[in-house]
């Protein structure tokens, strides 16, 4: 559990960095992992979860938009923002239990933003998991 915990905080930070800079993911995993430590594994995980977030931003920013009412994603926390780019990624994979990535986006939520952030964070990624769940009319 340790592993993935670092693994997706890491994520988070590359995430937030690549939003700023919008370098290569690559160039941006290069520039982090000099400055932090990590195992090979967590380094794997968090490149991984890291890239398909990244590579999936629009895709993801568009479910978040449609699921957080009354909020623009320009107008979001920068790193609620990314907390949500990095949970939508996941529930989207649907690799990790549906609870798992909420809580896991929760516990990234009250570590790297405001208190108050929490409620907000867990009702968007709810109403997102609801609707990744509803069958799709084809």
């Amino acid at each position: 559990m340790a592993l993935f915990r670092k693994a997706r905080e890491c994520a988070l930070q590359m995430l937030y960095q690549w939003e700023f800079s919008r370098a290569e993911p690559a160039r941006v995993e290069a520039a982090f992992w000099k400055t932090t430590r990590g195992s090979n594994e967590t380094r794997f995980l968090a490149n991984q979860l890291f890239e398909g977030a990244a590579a999936e931003s629009a895709a993801t920013d568009e479910l978040i938009a449609k699921h957080s009412e009354n909020w623009r994603l320009d107008r979001m926390a920068a790193i609620d923002r990314n907390i949500l780019r990095l949970a939508a990624h996941e529930l989207r994979r649907g690799q990790t239990p549906e609870k798992v990535v909420i809580n896991e986006a929760l516990e990234l939520t009250k570590k790297f933003s405001e208190p108050d952030a929490v409620g907000f964070i867990n009702a968007v990624l709810d109403a997102i998991r609801k609707s990744l769940a509803e069958p799709k009319n084809i």
